[in-house]
Parts: structure tokens; sequence; C-alpha cells
């Protein structure tokens, strides 16, 4: 029997196949540069959104910038943590499990980490109206990651 996709479900079989590694130190340095990566592509992203046309096929690579940064910011917090996640779908898990302050959406995050593998290993093209019902929960998960890097970081000094 197909048992359901759950947060809970993922959270626990992440833990059960050892999918949240522990690491030795909290490095706030590489910590600080996979934050600077996450904003330059979050910025690189809204340059590209801004310029693209609606019919353009940019949208993949608009999006897939888009999700970069949002992986970006969710493994620096992560990282603070002292946890390195091995999957995408085991980094959201352990955010919404550990993070259930900041709110984050477990199915937006599992529909944008699918749409991203549909793009990667199936072929599946993302369009400017894709696009468009995604942008407004990409955007808010972004900035609450973001925010939340970003006091981390400044208690950190």
């Amino acid at each position: 029997m197909h048992k359901e996709r759950t947060l809970d479900n993922i959270y626990s079989a992440c833990e059960m196949e050892g999918s949240f590694t522990p690491l030795i130190e909290m490095d706030v340095e590489l910590i600080k540069s996979i934050f600077n990566i996450a904003r330059t592509d979050l910025d690189t992203a809204d340059k590209w959104a801004k310029a693209a046309s609606k019919d353009s096929e940019e949208w993949n690579a608009i999006f897939k910038q888009y999700y970069d940064a949002l992986h970006g910011f969710g493994e620096a917090l992560v990282y603070f943590n002292q946890i390195k996640a091995r999957t995408h779908e085991c980094l959201f898990a352990y955010l919404c499990n550990k993070y259930s302050e900041l709110e984050l959406n477990w199915d937006f995050l599992e529909e944008v980490r699918t749409k991203r593998n549909g793009i990667h290993y199936y072929g599946r093209p993302v369009s400017y109206l894709d696009w468009k019902k995604l942008e407004l929960q990409m955007k808010l998960h972004l900035s609450v990651l973001k925010k939340a890097v970003e006091e981390k970081i400044a208690h950190e000094k």
C-alpha cells in the first residue's frame, strides 16, 4: 500500500534513513557564503523576471534561479543547527519541522521541488503562467527564509 507523502511521513523517513547528517561544527563563514550566493541568485532571478516576455522560454531558468535561492537560504538556516540534509525533500521537511514558527508551507515546498525536478529530470518546462501561480508564495517563502538567516548571522557577530 502506498503511504501518503505528508510532512511527518517524509521527516520520519529522512530521520530513519540517516538523511540529516550532523556537522562537526557550525561554520559561520560557510553559512555566509551560501547566504550570499542565494541572495545573488534571488537578485538575478528578479532581474531576469522583469526582462522576460510572457511567451519566453526563459521562465524555466527564472524558476530554477528562484528555486536555487530558496534552497540556498534553507540550507544556510539548517547549517546553524549543524545539520546537512541529504536531499532537497529532507531539507524542506527539516525546515518545516524544526522552524515551525516560520510557518513554511510544506505543500508549496513540495510543489516547487517537484516542478524543479520536472524541469531537470523529465523535460517538463515552466511557463509564465506556471510561474505566476507560484510567484507570491515563492517570494513570501524567500523573504521569510532570508530574514531568518540574516537574523541568525547578525547574532553570530
